[in-house]
């Protein structure tokens, strides 16, 4: 098979009737409040039409479509035409605000932009201050179908037949530089990825047509939007996508969609145990689930009160593949994510970049092997060939997350050593932050830091110097968390803001992050932290 598309057809063809895509009831929704279940035939009907559609527009190779299409299966029908196009998926981050998503459509040069109806307007209004005109269309209210006419390609598409190096999608992910940065994602990538979780065995065997998966991560992450949707794609199985994680109704929504497998985030966990017990709980069909960053001091407590394993795992977009703790005896009360494999072979080295002994934290470097150590990886940084190759130095992928390995290859999560702040599953670029309050007249120094959550694993907490003149206090933390939400999505925004006289610096002016609290304070209890956790909020839609 050479594309995803191609992959979907052999699917069709062989088992038309088998559940895809499905949606767990919800009433008062926007879309599909009863909830909706899609055969492969029924997608095949609705993939056709728009692929019609797309292509008569003169949609092909060489072309990329952004969509805001947030978790409906609209996403991965629109994906797959697409695909059979040899044109490459944009996904925006619904949460993103003017600025971002116009970063996006800019830096991506996407020639079209799909939304969902009640967001056009935002996209029409983000898409008119492009340097070149990009037209906007809406998603029709049916799965498949496309509100009006598609406005012909404003370039003639390329006459390549899409292959496995075909680009498939454009997913952006959080840097250290400030700006996300674009990995390109081919065909090959997103079927190793899907093929790699459908192999992975163990608690994580996957049964041909008879699994139903419910995830509840936001589709345009690689976990979503490529890992889970391959492997069922592949597998003749069905993929659950609620529009989010809702504690309240979770175990209502998987018992009544008949999930055998579901995937959570750390935050996911906790929020379940702090729900009240129910008769749903237990009344659910679900075998295992797979995910990362759960507390080991929960990890037990979870799978004995609701009655299935946990298996953590670790994965990058840029990785594809993941490595999971999924044969027994596992190792629960650890961080443990699993061992190395002969197509995917991991070290752990020192600041030198010598091997780190047993049982030593070091940075965690990844491949396929050393033959072609690339393969099945993300082909690259879109527009940042220094970074894509900085990041493969000495042919490994270098990860920045810090791990240690146990003398029977076991890895362990330690901590992250980019600066990188992890909120609830978002990888959020400090930087970033640092970059839009430095933007406001009234800040003369940030620094942006993580601070530690209970809840969400990680928060954002902004240390400012604020200018001559200005007074440190309520009034102007105000003025610079609205600044923030104007400017950021929500999960970005400072949830904590402390002003300080001065940051610790280098002979060379940059900011020592480390020096701004003594070992083992926790900036949040130095006096004068302002809280603003609770103000932190999607923006509701109409």
């Amino acid at each position: 098979m050479r594309s995803v598309y191609e992959a979907f057809l052999d699917s069709v063809g062989a088992a038309p009737g088998n559940a895809f895509l499905a949606v767990p009831p919800a009433p008062g929704r926007r879309y599909h409040p009863d909830g909706l279940e899609l055969s492969y035939g029924e997608a095949h009907a609705a993939v056709e039409a728009l692929k019609t559609a797309y292509g008569e527009a003169g949609y092909g190779p060489g072309h990329r479509v952004a969509v805001l299409l947030e978790n409906r299966p609209d996403h991965f029908l629109h994906s797959l035409a697409l695909n059979g196009l040899g044109v490459s998926v944009v996904p925006i981050n619904p949460d993103y605000r003017d600025d971002e998503a116009l970063y996006l459509l800019e830096h991506s040069e996407a020639a079209l932009v799909v939304s969902v109806p009640e967001r056009a307007d935002d996209m029409r209004r983000v898409a008119a201050g492009r340097a070149m005109p990009l037209p906007v269309v809406e998603a029709g209210a049916a799965p498949g179908i496309l509100a009006g006419l598609l406005p012909a390609a404003a370039t003639p598409a390329g006459r390549a037949v899409p292959d496995l190096a075909t680009e498939a999608s454009l997913l952006y992910t959080s840097g250290t530089t400030g700006r996300p940065k674009g990995c390109i994602l081919t065909n090959d990538y997103h079927l190793t990825a899907g093929r790699w979780y459908a192999g992975l065995g163990g608690l994580l065997t996957i049964r041909p047509g008879e699994d139903r998966i419910y995830n509840p991560l936001p589709i345009f992450h690689m976990n979503a939007g490529v890992v889970s949707f391959v492997c069922m794609l592949l597998t003749r199985n069905c993929l659950i996508s609620p529009d989010r994680f809702h504690p309240a109704t979770w175990w209502d929504d998987v018992a009544a969609t008949g999930a055998t497998i579901i995937h959570y985030l750390g935050v996911v966990p906790p929020m379940l145990l702090n729900q009240p017990p129910t008769r749903a709980e237990r009344a659910h069909r679900v075998r295992v689930g797979l995910g990362a960053g759960v507390e080991p001091e929960l990890h037990g407590a979870f799978e004995v009160r609701f009655g299935f394993p946990l298996v953590e795992v670790w994965g990058m977009t840029e990785t594809g593949r993941i490595f999971a703790d999924n044969h027994e005896p596992r190792q629960i009360d650890t961080r443990a994510f699993g061992r190395p494999h002969d197509d995917f072979q991991a070290r752990v080295v020192d600041d030198s970049g010598q091997e780190a002994p047993a049982g030593e934290p070091g940075e965690l470097l990844v491949r396929a092997d050393a033959d072609d150590p690339r393969r099945g990886f993300f082909a690259g940084y879109l527009k940042n060939e220094a970074a894509t190759e900085e990041a493969w130095q000495g042919g490994w992928f270098h990860t920045g997350d810090i791990v240690r390995q146990g003398a029977d290859g076991m890895l362990y999560f330690v901590d992250r050593k980019k600066n990188i702040i992890r909120r609830s599953g978002e990888n959020i670029a400090a930087a970033e932050i640092e970059a839009t309050l430095q933007a406001h007249d009234a800040v003369r120094q940030v620094a942006v830091i993580a601070a530690p959550d209970e809840l969400r694993e990680e928060e954002v907490m902004a240390c400012i110097v604020p200018m001559a003149g200005e007074t440190p206090d309520a009034a102007l933390a105000e003025r610079l968390f609205a600044w923030c939400v104007e400017r950021l999505a929500y999960f970005k925004t400072p949830g904590w803001i402390l002003f300080v006289e001065t940051l610790p610096t280098t002979g060379t002016q940059k900011v020592q992050k480390t020096q701004i609290f003594p070992p083992g304070e926790d900036p949040r209890q130095r006096p004068g932290a302002l809280d603003y956790r609770d103000r932190k909020r999607r923006r509701k839609r109409a």
